[in-house]
């Protein structure tokens, strides 16, 4: 009896070590998230309302905007390349992320005009502009409500119309709705979840096969790591992502005739959130657009960041920065 209570007792605290240990871990992480988007943005307060931003670089003005469970922070990652092809970035965070509040009104076209806001109060007059999944649908509203503000439009695995209904999809339905119900609400249950079921997380909300991000470059699963790491704080973007199931889940064709600044659109055939049949429509309905696909990727295009930021950079260097009209940022 008294070696049975002495196995217990040492049960007990190995197993209190571990989960001291876990949450340890939590904590060492959930600071450094907080900590991260607790500096190097801004916040102005437009005739739109109040939007968050960060910017990086100088050069002609390119406007990011990030996916669902993204924020100013989400993107930067893409400053090094857009810098050395001669651009400053402005990371916005959209609707309901971060330090943006969520308005009423939190559709893509009031998105699209808050941005044109945004560039009021910083005195630019045109720029161009980077749609990343979610992002898709405000920067084409960007793109039509406000053409003579946009030199160019880039989208990436962005969020569509197809023609076909084929468009972007959850890539489990059954999994979303248990993120959207339990995970989405806790830090420490998303940082877990990321922890104990990292391929349900790989697939279902980077919406990339397993297969593909194991069998990724160091590099691409150190970037695969980082956006994973990069959604936390989860609490302060949940208000953005429900928003963002909101538009999406509700797609409707744009005018998408209306665009005349030159677009680069690029997409992945794997993606599990099924963006390819509506990029290839989208750029089909755009005059002057390009598509580049890829057969292999996920919606993180793992594999090919490095083709898609030459892409992207020539692409935005031929149709804005080498052009006479003075769109820089001084």
């Amino acid at each position: 009896m008294h070696i049975s209570r002495l196995l217990l007792a040492g049960a007990a605290t190995a197993s209190s070590g571990f989960l001291a240990a876990i949450y340890r871990a939590y904590r060492r992480d959930i600071r450094k998230a907080k900590a991260r988007v607790s500096t190097g943005s801004s916040i102005v307060n437009t005739e739109c309302g109040p939007i968050e931003y960060a910017s990086v670089g100088e050069g002609a003005p390119l406007l990011v905007v990030h996916g669902a469970g993204g924020g100013f922070d989400q993107a930067l990652d893409f400053a090094y390349d857009m810098n050395e092809a001669g651009f400053r970035c402005f990371f916005v965070s959209r609707f309901g992320y971060l330090r943006t509040p969520l308005p009423v009104d939190a559709s893509p076209d009031a998105q699209a005009d808050q941005y044109a806001c945004l560039l009021d109060s910083l005195g630019i007059p045109k720029a161009a502009i980077m749609g990343i999944s979610a992002g898709g649908p405000s920067a084409l509203q960007f793109a039509i409500r406000h053409p003579q503000r946009c030199s160019a439009l880039v989208l990436l695995v962005p969020a569509t119309f197809a023609r076909s209904g084929a468009g972007i999809h959850p890539s489990s339905p059954s999994v979303t709705r248990l993120l959207a119900d339990t995970v989405l609400k806790s830090d420490f249950a998303f940082w877990l979840m990321i922890r104990l079921v990292r391929r349900t997380v790989v697939e279902n909300v980077l919406g990339t096969p397993y297969q593909v991000a194991k069998h990724a470059s160091p590099a691409e699963r150190v970037r695969l790591q980082t956006v994973l790491m990069n959604i936390l704080p989860v609490s302060r973007r949940r208000a953005g992502l429900f928003s963002d199931g909101v538009v999406v889940s509700s797609m409707r064709r744009f005018d998408l005739e209306r665009i005349e600044a030159p677009t680069l659109v690029i997409s992945v055939e794997d993606d599990r959130y099924g963006t390819f049949p509506g990029a290839q429509y989208t750029a089909g309905q755009i005059r002057n657009a390009r598509f580049i696909g890829f057969a292999t990727g996920g919606h993180l295009w793992l594999g090919h960041n490095a083709e898609v930021s030459t892409a992207v950079c020539d692409f935005l260097q031929r149709s804005v920065r080498n052009r006479s009209t003075p769109d820089f940022v001084r």
